[in-house]
């Protein structure tokens, strides 16, 4: 079939990116833009092999194989596939599992079924020798990419590079066209030290800052400084719907496809939650329903904070279990909450 395919070992092209453009290993020290970096694989494929892309496969680890936000992000892309591997810490480091042996039995089966004339692989691990060697047997031309190495060392199996018919290299102005090095996070403000927000002349001041233990303390002293509910579990007690109950079935069809595009970050997530939740108040009770929320601000109603949780653990980088989310994490997703409570529906505070 005279078509290309891309297969991608994304632990080794952000990995060798990252340690290039960083000069340390961690994916984290990246911005990637996935969409354009699809393209120019995409592009330099089929330039390069002459032949129409049929396919990119991206090859990752993720915690119990549950997508992360760039995972979201790719899987919904024109013929982009996803394939998940295990990802797990090994005496204090991250190690996919299972991600070469993905690579390798897909590299086969598209061979042995002659699904493509020239089959593109971005990896450096020489334990896909064999898979390299089988797909030539059954007449595949294999094209394999390297990263361009930092400070000359190599990155690739010597092996693998010797077996491959064609060799290409991704130097460094290839690859910052769609991945650059992050830009540092800013120190940490001492709280004290935080200025206190102001409010515009004729504009309420609304509850979207992250509450402090001073903002709780001050709602509540005497209960502990915690949020309503530690683990995301807890009956409807407080006569606060629920969204679940808000939402009918053609809706929920339409909140998941919305949800394939959402990156997963805490607070983007509890916005959206938010603003779906207040969206769909009966219009005979949302005046009381919303006025009780804002009564209880800093904290979300009991019911309805573990509603939060149990969503947020949805997607994967906030949590595989709802137990698992940090208190940094659960501070964002209720900071995202109230940022996603529309201005107008909240009720203005008293002079």
């Amino acid at each position: 079939m005279d078509r290309c395919i891309v297969l991608v070992d994304a632990g080794y092209l952000l990995g060798a990116a990252a340690t290039l453009l960083t000069g340390d290993a961690a994916r984290s020290r990246l911005s990637v833009d996935h969409a354009r970096l699809i393209q120019q694989i995409r592009d330099r494929a089929q330039s390069e092999t002459g032949q129409p892309l049929l396919r990119t496969y991206w090859f990752d680890g993720a915690p119990d194989r549950v997508p992360q936000p760039e995972h979201r992000r790719l899987r919904v892309m024109p013929r982009v596939t996803v394939r998940l591997g295990m990802l797990t810490r090994v005496d204090g480091r991250v190690q996919q599992k299972g991600v070469d042996a993905a690579i390798h039995a897909q590299l086969t089966e598209l061979a042995r079924h002659k699904a493509a004339s020239d089959i593109v692989l971005i990896t450096g691990d020489g334990d896909l020798l064999p898979g390299v060697m089988a797909a030539k047997e059954h007449g595949v031309a294999m094209h394999l990419w390297a990263v361009q190495a930092a400070d000359g060392a190599y990155n690739q199996s010597e092996d693998l590079i010797a077996e491959a018919d064609e060799r290409q290299l991704l130097d460094r102005a290839w690859l910052t066209q769609a991945i650059t090095a992050a830009e540092p996070a800013p120190p940490d403000v001492p709280e004290q030290a935080a200025p206190e927000p102001s409010e515009p002349p004729g504009i309420p001041l609304l509850p979207a800052r992250t509450p402090t233990p001073g903002d709780l303390a001050r709602s509540a002293p005497s209960v502990a400084l915690r949020w309503s509910s530690e683990c995301g579990f807890a009956d409807p007690d407080d006569g606060i719907p629920l969204l679940e109950t808000l939402t009918d079935a053609r809706q929920v069809w339409v909140d998941r496809e919305q949800d394939l595009s959402v990156g997963g970050e805490p607070h983007e997530v509890g916005r959206i939650f938010a603003a779906r939740w207040a969206q769909r108040l009966p219009h005979d009770q949302a005046a009381d329903l919303l006025d009780r929320l804002d009564q209880a601000w800093p904290r979300i109603p009991r019911s309805l904070d573990s509603e939060l949780l149990r969503y947020a653990a949805r997607f994967g980088t906030i949590a595989n279990d709802v137990l698992d989310i940090s208190q940094d994490h659960r501070k964002q997703l209720r900071t995202g909450f109230w940022s996603g409570i529309p201005a107008e529906a909240l009720p203005a505070p008293a002079p």
